[in-house]
């Protein structure tokens, strides 16, 4: 395994994936890019540690520590749009969710670094994942793959207004079935945290690409808005505010509902 790639094995048939919470930068690449913050900025921040109650569960969990502005491993590997039409971010970003140019003039990756990327950083990744799922499907009847997401409450460029607490993706249910959808619903419903399923975000290529409910693995997408969890500033992002710290206080109550959450995509895994 490499010091990038850290996979946590558990036997329950529950796998959590964390594309977005990695914020390494490769030297070479750090070079070409106009602000090391920049491209830290849209990390998924500390989504890893809002979950680290996961691996008590039995959970397995995936995760790569390298920024998305290297590459983002939740993108169709191909270049294609998740969201056709929609403001959205490349499989190796060129801007930030707010527009900003993530690399000096010029220095944008060509058809041949996007393609080293792929086999240094996507590929591994989803062979990692790809593997986990098959090792858990040989155990259990059904699998869970949960992939869990963060982002600002408020990102004018990519949607209105602001974010529920909770936005579950399915792809428009064609994911998992919809007993799994209807028990995570019914916990983040039951919580004083609001709720939005196949919303904005219905779920990144991963969801996509392993949910395949006929075959038993089902996948479903967590995207949590930060204020949930952190003390999001009303200011423009910048340096001076960005990211903010993690609240244990302010996470106390959402960390509770997430394990209710995990519990019931486990339950439905094992009946």
């Amino acid at each position: 395994m490499t010091d990038w790639l850290q996979v946590k094995r558990g036997d329950a048939p529950l796998i959590i994936s964390f594309p977005h919470t990695g914020t390494d930068l490769p030297v070479e690449i750090e070079a070409s890019l106009a602000s090391p913050w920049l491209a830290r900025k849209d990390a998924d921040w500390w989504v890893d540690r809002l979950y680290d109650f996961a691996g008590e569960l039995g959970a397995t969990t995936v995760r790569t520590a390298i920024s998305r502005t290297v590459i983002d491993v939740n993108r169709d590997p191909s270049g294609a749009s998740l969201y056709p039409g929609q403001a959205t971010t490349e499989l190796c970003p060129t801007t930030t969710f707010d527009g900003q140019p993530l690399y000096l003039p010029g220095l944008e990756p060509d058809g041949a670094e996007i393609a080293r990327r792929r086999e240094l950083y996507f590929t591994p990744y989803h062979n990692a994942l790809a593997a986990e799922v098959a090792r858990l499907r040989a155990l259990h009847g059904k699998v869970v793959v949960y992939e869990a997401h963060s982002i600002r409450s408020n990102v004018p460029r990519l949607f209105e207004g602001e974010l529920p607490n909770f936005n579950i993706g399915t792809n428009d249910g064609q994911t998992c079935e919809d007993a799994l959808t209807a028990a995570v619903e019914a916990v983040c419903d039951a919580s004083p945290f609001s709720r939005v399923t196949n919303g904005r975000f219905k779920g990144g290529w991963t969801t996509r690409h392993y949910g395949r409910p006929k075959d038993g693995v089902h996948a479903i997408q967590m995207e949590l808005a930060c204020r949930g969890y952190m003390d999001e500033p009303d200011q423009e992002p910048s340096p001076a505010n960005w990211p903010a710290a993690y609240d244990e206080a302010r996470a106390a109550a959402m960390r509770s509902v997430l394990n209710d959450v995990l519990g019931a995509a486990l339950a439905f895994a094992r009946d």
